[in-house]
């Protein structure tokens, strides 16, 4: 028999998350001769049957089911039937000694084992390989050298159509049902299947912001249909937290069946450290962090020191410390947490189904992600990819990957037709989450970008200091690599490329928050070698109204006009007061004001 994840095959409507109900054709119910049979299905019947009726009275403003439920084999059984022999249902109420993991627990002792898997292979797109891992097992390439990938069985997932998947998916948002109020593990089937909910460490991250940039996309772009998925509004400020809950949990996994894991570590430009050391923190495991001395903001560096990271700054770049952390873990048993493992991208892969389920299941025509290590845009073609095959979405958007051009090996290799690729030494950028000049997932980003006609793009100090105020001033806030993607649409909307209707999504990877250093500097005008041209300083003003009003006329350009309507009622009232003798202060208390302050 066919084990549901969480919906009835047979009517395609979703349960309460966390529930497996078996599938229930009348072929099943006909074939089970067994009293015990019988009364599985009989509860199966029941409890899915309660429950649809129940999500369809609470359904108002949702897509219609009703016509689904009314179509389902198991409305073959009557009702009354199956009530007669069916055992009392689990309760959907949390008792009061039980904490959500135990609530899970209780009912997870009724569900199937899953029938979905995954398993590591070498990431050879085009040359056939038999070698393949467990999840379980500590590796990060294959024999010959390659990156491994994540490989789900699809033709097990294939078994469920697309509105299973989208009405599943949906009936999880905004829960706190564990594991499945996280945007990452809503789509748990798709990330890490096998894993027990036990071992999932979450703080529920995912779920991000899309917003319309009404303002900046009418402004600045001449846009209608310009959005930003503010990935940065998220537990530790970054999108490496929807990567970090998948590794960390595998960690754990890793640590209950006593394999040899006593840490785990990475090499970080600041958010990726972050993320690590929060997520070990959450699950009481040792984090160790190589970050490069001096070439992050203070907001990353103070993240894992507080989370209790064990960190260690080191005298050179982002390269050399991954460097080190990868001869590091190659001597000891610390799990490496950096994106050549790809657990971390099964993760950040939900950004994009999360997209397509934001806007209601359609595929937008543009994403632009800023690039470092690369493994990100590989990641956003991989969650698009994987909709499309399992039939939710008909096509990938094109896919941008923007970099500063401080830090610009891809670009470099794109205007090169991919014919080439060659590390560089990364400058300092104020990016200085993608100031990477050697990525490890390069191979990944090439091949990701070839199969959806991507494009990349560069953007200079200047160029992303700039972008990123000026998307300030239209009300976001955001980080320098954000100011990259933006400058990124910039240029190709000047191009002619991205069209004015075109349906784009701008990546926001980080909180402006973390970044507030190079702001100030910005806008303090402190930065050598750039204008600042969209430079808001304070101004110091003396406590005393003249001078108040002085500023204001000089810095909002204002002049007095008279209201000609008001200016009429004031004659009237000047002369009814002359006619009457009234006093001037009773006359300026009953006039309407009649000066307005008016743009120029």
């Amino acid at each position: 028999m066919m084990a549901s994840p969480a919906l009835s095959i047979a009517s395609g409507v979703g349960v309460r998350p966390g529930f497996n109900v078996p599938s229930c054709s009348s072929a099943s119910l006909r074939s089970s001769s067994s009293s015990v049979g019988q009364a599985r299905l009989s509860r199966c019947v029941w409890e899915s049957s309660r429950r649809q009726q129940k999500r369809l009275r609470s359904s108002s403003g949702r897509r219609e089911l009703a016509p689904v439920l009314a179509s389902a084999e198991l409305n073959t059984v009557p009702l009354a039937e199956v009530a007669a022999d069916s055992p009392a249902p689990i309760s959907d109420k949390r008792l009061d000694n039980e904490d959500i993991k135990e609530e899970a627990r209780r009912h997870g002792r009724s569900e199937p084992e899953t029938t979905f898997s995954a398993k590591y292979v070498p990431f050879t797109p085009g040359t056939p390989s038999t070698e393949e891992y467990s999840l379980d097992e500590v590796i990060y390439r294959s024999k010959t050298g390659a990156l491994l990938d994540v490989q789900h069985d699809m033709d097990a997932l294939k078994k469920f159509d697309a509105n299973y998947w989208k009405n599943l998916f949906d009936s999880r948002v905004g829960k706190t049902t564990w594991p499945y109020g996280s945007g990452v593990w809503s789509k748990k089937e798709w990330v890490l299947p096998e894993i027990d909910n036990d071992d999932i460490v979450s703080v529920f991250e995912g779920n991000s912001n899309l917003f319309w940039a009404e303002r900046f996309g009418r402004e600045v772009v001449q846009m209608n249909d310009l959005w930003v998925k503010h990935c940065g509004i998220s537990h530790t400020g970054s999108f490496k937290d929807l990567g970090m809950t998948v590794l960390v949990s595998q960690v754990n996994r890793l640590r209950r069946l006593k394999k040899p894991v006593v840490g785990v570590g990475c090499a970080s430009t600041g958010d990726t450290s972050a993320a690590l050391s929060a997520y070990c923190a959450a699950a009481g495991i040792p984090a160790i962090v190589f970050l490069p001395a001096n070439k992050i903001s203070i907001a990353q560096l103070v993240q894992p020191i507080a989370n209790g990271a064990l960190v260690l700054s080191l005298d050179t770049d982002f390269d050399g410390c991954m460097r080190l952390i990868r001869e590091v873990t190659a001597e000891l048993p610390i799990y490496l947490a950096n994106s050549l493992n790809s657990l971390r991208l099964e993760g950040q892969k939900t950004a994009a189904i999360e997209i397509c389920q934001q806007f209601d299941w359609q595929v937008p025509d543009w994403v632009i992600v800023p690039g470092g290590n690369l493994g990100n845009i590989y990641a956003f073609y991989k969650g698009f990819n994987m909709c499309k095959e399992l039939g939710l979405i008909d096509r990938i958007p094109r896919l941008v990957c923007a970099q500063a051009a401080n830090a610009n090996p891809l670009y470099r290799a794109y205007k090169d037709g991919f014919e080439n690729f060659s590390p560089i030494t990364a400058s300092a950028t104020f990016a200085s989450a993608i100031q990477i000049g050697d990525p490890v997932s390069i191979d990944r980003a090439i091949y990701a970008l070839q199969r959806c006609d991507g494009i990349v793009e560069e953007a200079t100090e200047e160029e992303l200091m700039d972008a990123a105020a000026i998307a300030d001033q239209t009300g976001m806030f955001t980080c320098p690599h954000t100011g990259v993607a933006l400058t990124a649409l910039m240029k190709l909307r000047k191009r002619g490329v991205i069209g004015p209707t075109d349906r784009t999504v701008v990546v926001s990877t980080a909180h402006g928050l973390k970044f507030t250093q190079s702001k100030i500097a910005y806008h303090s005008k402190e930065l050598e070698g750039l204008a600042c041209t969209y430079a808001n300083p304070p101004v110091a003003v003396r406590d005393d109204f003249g001078s108040v009003m002085d500023v204001l006329r000089q810095k909002l350009s204002l002049r007095l006009v008279v209201h000609w309507s008001n200016l009429i009622h004031l004659t009237v009232k000047v002369y009814e007061a002359h006619d009457q003798r009234v006093k001037q202060t009773d006359l300026a208390s009953s006039v309407v004001p009649v000066w307005l302050l008016i743009l120029k």
